[in-house]
């Protein structure tokens, strides 16, 4: 699950009004040239993107393989971006070197480089389906565990799979960029929050922002990675350490219910919206203090009381398909809300010309008049590097065919006509995607990648590999229109920074590139160094890895896997999934921020609620510093949140290497009863 917080802001007013003019974006630039696409790649951007994109990848492989729970990162990428360079130019302007100045094009470059290489970490599916596909993962399962159903990780095929399928997004959606963007005058949040961003940052004042907003960021950060290191020395043997800390009591521990002492979630915390943070909060107090302690009960009479803790025909069937209802559920309510939003503003867009979301009627969208001379300076640059349409169709359609001949030598069970029949209909879902994603902030890739894993999975069967069939194809769509969806809101960052369109789609190639090499090689360091990988119990559970191979279970042999009354449960959650988010839409935002989101609430329900405590401790310090100091903590929350995350996700590096060297902690602390402990020490005595 990835969480949108970026907050949209207007661009400026008509620069036709005198007052108006004197806050218009361009006119604070107009005495800086835009260098042409050629000069905003540069081989320091692309160092920098390549420093970055190695370490927003270990931050996203962690929260990728603990909970699924993503943040965006395009703040983070942009501030750091701006940081490393400014420092670059400062010292070479020093030393007397300096011909190139650093310029926001550049900056964009930087951004949109790192996002695409860290965002392979996310769509590669290595918390989801490509984990999915392990032994470790379908040993938790009693279906779907024969060899034509598992295929163990190693670095060649992932990176091979990864290069052949991550590009074609990009083409898919490259003849639409004037449509989606000048055309339609998609919104884009997320992207026109991160140009606004990086276009502050250029300013005089700006910059002198961004200088204390990256030496608060530095300053968490240093305290996240230090506090990592301590902890680790505590960490000697199994459940040792503060991660698994007694806050509440045992009992309450046992039901997952504790404060792990995690920078990185308190950190995610304040970046999430507040309801999220509750929703799992509510997710993990139904499930884990309320359901599963009442479905033990039955233990014996629904399920039979000698099966294994970790058997899915036993109590963590229940907490597995559970959630699996409520995601599919969900999904399927914004999918068909999303697709119906879709579908009406296209119609409104060829057939309702004097409709509210008249292109030519720029006030329906929230948008100056189409005379402002910021758009008419940003059109008039957004459209003069062009990139020929038959490029893009070159390019899918090259890339397709070697992706056709090259995926069944990888996965054999996906046979070359389920990858025609993907990639004739991805362009399609990629639009969809991102048309969708410019009105909402909202991507649905996942949802895209669940829809593949039912129906080819289906198609498959179960005599024909049809759980990794399932998983592959999940693998193929998902990263089609994620990359799809992203490279829009790239278009829509690089047009409001004047950055050429060519300059944007070729450091989205080369940060896809980065990704397809970086992130397998980062989960093959997660992969060797902590063997527990992917167990329910582990540092690392990665929850979702279970659920998407469970879709494809029940894709394949249907709900003969569900244990007693599951498939009623599951109806219900299903159901009420789909009923939440439509009181959620018609009561309209004013009530909705107080009603739970189903999605967040089932993440809980498989893997307990200690993280959500942690965000919810993350959103608390963000509350009361909003009392206190509101222009304080709108300026800096962002970034001490980043320090509090890219710390603590960092040291993921060096413990990974000390595992790897056979380096352990000396100290394991571990928290006992008093029964216990006097049994322990009779045992020692």
């Amino acid at each position: 699950m990835t969480s949108r917080t970026a907050r949209h802001k207007d661009d400026p007013p008509s620069a036709d009004d005198d007052n108006a003019a004197a806050t218009s974006v361009e006119k604070l630039f107009e005495a800086k040239p835009v260098p042409p696409w050629t000069k905003q790649i540069t081989v320091r951007a692309i160092l920098v993107s390549a420093v970055l994109s190695f370490a927003f990848t270990f931050i996203v492989m962690k929260l990728n393989l603990t909970t699924g729970i993503i943040p965006s990162l395009n703040v983070s990428a942009g501030l750091l971006g701006f940081f490393f360079v400014k420092t670059w130019t400062k010292v070479l302007s020093q030393s007397g070197f300096l011909k190139t100045p650093f310029t926001r094009q550049e900056n964009t470059v930087i951004q949109t480089c790192v996002v695409a290489a860290s965002g392979i970490a996310f769509s590669g599916g290595f918390g989801s389906y490509l984990f999915g596909m392990s032994s470790v993962i379908a040993n938790q399962s009693p279906e779907g565990n024969t060899a034509a159903d598992i295929k163990n990780p190693t670095l060649g095929w992932m990176i091979a799979f990864l290069f052949v399928v991550s590009f074609l997004g990009l083409f898919s959606v490259l003849p639409l960029r004037k449509i989606m963007i000048v055309d339609f005058k998609l919104t884009y949040p997320s992207g026109t929050a991160t140009a606004n961003l990086i276009n502050g940052f250029h300013t005089p004042e700006g910059a002198e922002l961004a200088k204390k907003q990256v030496s608060k960021l530095g300053k968490f950060f240093s305290f996240s990675f230090l506090w990592s290191f301590f902890q680790w020395f505590f960490t000697a043997g199994d459940d040792c350490g503060f991660v698994n800390f007694p806050t509440f009591g045992l009992r309450a521990y046992q039901n997952k219910f504790y404060f792990d002492f995690s920078a990185t979630y308190v950190g995610v915390g304040m970046i999430c919206p507040y309801i999220i943070n509750v929703s799992l909060l509510i997710g993990g107090i139904l499930s884990w203090a309320v359901m599963w302690p009442l479905i033990a009960d039955k233990k014996g009479d629904w399920y039979d009381a000698k099966l294994k803790q970790s058997s899915l025909q036993g109590l963590q069937g229940y907490k597995v398909f559970i959630a699996i209802a409520m995601i599919l559920g969900d999904g399927l309510y914004n999918f068909v809300k999303v697709l119906g939003r879709t579908l009406s503003g296209l119609y409104k867009q060829f057939y309702k010309k004097d409709s509210v979301v008249d292109p030519t009627d720029d006030s329906s969208h929230g948008h100056p008049p189409s005379t402002s001379y910021d758009e008419k300076r940003r059109t008039e640059l957004f459209l003069k590097d062009q990139i020929p349409i038959w490029f893009s169709i070159v390019g899918y359609v090259t890339i397709a065919v070697i992706s056709t001949i090259t995926l069944p030598f990888i996965f054999h069970q996906l046979k070359w006509y389920y990858i025609i029949v993907i990639y004739i209909i991805a362009p399609a879902l990629a639009f969809c995607n991102a048309y969708g994603c410019g009105l909402t902030d909202w991507s649905l890739a996942s949802t895209y990648g669940k829809l593949a894993i039912f129906c080819i999975g289906a198609w498959a069967g179960s005599n024909g590999g049809g759980v990794l069939a399932g998983l592959a194809a999940c693998g193929v769509m998902m990263n089609i229109v994620s990359t799809a969806s992203d490279l829009m809101q790239d278009f829509k960052t690089g047009y409001m920074t004047l950055a050429s369109p060519r300059s944007m789609f070729v450091s989205q190639v080369v940060g896809t590139a980065m990704g397809c090499i970086i992130s397998p090689c980062v989960f093959w360091l997660f992969y060797k160094a902590f063997g527990s990988l992917g167990s329910p119990d582990s540092q690392y559970p990665a929850p979702y890895a279970l659920v998407y191979r469970n879709m494809a279970i029940l894709g394949v042999d249907g709900f003969s896997a569900l244990p007693r009354y599951c498939l009623t449960l599951c109806c219900v959650f299903f159901v009420g999934a789909i009923v939440i988010n439509l009181i959620r839409d018609l009561v309209g935002n004013k009530y909705s921020r107080f009603i739970p989101v189903p999605m967040a609430m089932a993440i809980p329900f498989y893997i307990g609620s200690y993280f959500a405590i942690d965000m919810c401790l993350g959103s608390l310090i963000l509350f009361i510093w909003e009392k206190v100091n509101k222009e304080n903590a709108e300026a800096f929350g962002s970034a001490v949140a980043s320090g509090l995350i890219c710390g603590d996700g960092i040291w993921t590096l060096p413990s990974s290497i000390l595992a790897l060297a056979g380096v352990q902690p000396p100290i394991c602390m571990k928290f006992l009863s008093r029964a216990t402990n006097a049994k322990v020490d009779t045992f020692l005595g």
